[in-house]
């Protein structure tokens, strides 16, 4: 496939890598680490004076009505510094969800606070849902941000809710995460007044889709950065007199990571492509994309904390912010052996 990013793809690409360089420092994700996993101005930055929350959202509902790529371009950027966001989340799976199956009423009621930061929605999967006369039970206890939110979209798979997080019979409580830049919570419903999303099928798909392809290009950028960091430290740390970069067992770990990350992106933009030109390929690369990207960036920051030697595995240096999202990433929206058995599935049929 030969791929390159438009001019405007390109200068997008550009203001979020420097938005993120700039803002997204180490000291304000710690900072957000310690509340409540969102680093908030950053969050209002991105959303208002940027304009980037609504990337991928249509223009019929408010968005820029651009595509997956530009998202992939945005999650890659933020991926890289571990931004303390709630992208997941608010925009790709609740926004995407209710752009694309709420009613012109749910848009109207929600769409604007998602992609202005102020309102923040969480999304809640639950295969053994119970819905009787618009009351809903179950909940899960993983809930991306689900501390944060004030609204729930709720899914059982097949159809969707919306759940206002101060109503009735919702139970929401925090739960002790190993990735703090992006928190998880319990969230319990007992009988919680619902409202149905108009078309639960177009909505859910968009929201898998755009979270896939989200969730593998914060997992590249993630990667990237962790090659970029360690490559620096090579060249600036010296032992028996040379720097450790030009030792040749250090340098083949270097050139592995970078092999690994030149296949994921690879990956990561054939799927947004696929997705964004309706390609029949599309559900065979979404699998791939985030199987992929996310092994390859647990694989990076882990070369990043044992190439990084002592000082990698302390809580002073930040490899361990990448290690922790990375490994965070790997069991978000299915495994990567779940993801390889629907590739297998797809390719080979009954043989699988």
């Amino acid at each position: 496939m030969e791929f390159a990013f438009t001019d405007e793809q390109q200068m997008i690409a550009e203001t979020a890598r420097a938005f993120f360089a700039e803002n997204a420092t180490s000291a304000r994700t710690r900072a957000a680490m310690e509340h409540d996993g969102i680093d908030v101005v950053l969050w209002r930055d991105f959303c208002v004076e940027l304009g980037f929350s609504g990337i991928a959202i249509p223009e019929s509902a408010g968005g820029a009505g651009l595509g997956l790529v530009e998202l992939a371009i945005l999650a890659e950027a933020a991926g890289a510094h571990v931004a303390a966001l709630p992208m997941l989340g608010s925009l790709m799976l609740a926004a995407q969800a209710i752009a694309a199956g709420g009613s012109a009423a749910q848009r109207t009621a929600w769409l604007s606070g998602l992609l202005s930061g102020e309102t923040i929605a969480a999304f809640v999967e639950d295969a053994m849902l119970e819905v009787r006369d618009g009351k809903l039970t179950g909940g899960s206890g993983f809930v991306a941000h689900g501390a944060q939110a004030e609204l729930f979209v709720v899914t059982d798979g097949s159809g969707a809710w919306l759940v206002r997080r101060d109503a009735e019979s919702v139970f929401v409580t925090p739960q002790m995460t190993m990735d703090q830049t992006r928190p998880l919570a319990e969230v319990r419903f007992d009988g919680a007044s619902t409202e149905a999303l108009a078309a639960p099928a177009e909505g859910l798909a968009a929201a898998n889709r755009a979270a896939l392809v989200g969730l593998a290009a914060e997992a590249l950028g993630g990667a990237q950065a962790s090659l970029e960091r360690t490559a620096d430290y090579a060249r600036e740390r010296v032992q028996f007199g040379r720097p450790i970069g030009s030792f040749q067992a250090y340098k083949h770990r270097l050139a592995d990571m970078m092999v690994e990350i030149e296949q994921a992106r690879s990956a990561v933009y054939w799927a947004a492509c696929a997705v964004d030109e309706g390609s029949e390929e599309a559900p065979l690369a979404l699998h791939a994309a985030k199987s992929f990207a996310a092994d390859t960036a647990f694989r990076c920051a882990a070369d990043m904390i044992q190439l990084h030697g002592g000082i990698g595995f302390t809580w002073e240096h930040d490899a361990h912010l990448f290690f922790k999202r990375a490994r965070s990433i790997q069991t978000l929206l299915g495994k990567g052996d779940w993801h390889r058995e629907k590739i297998a599935t797809m390719i080979l049929g009954e043989a699988a």
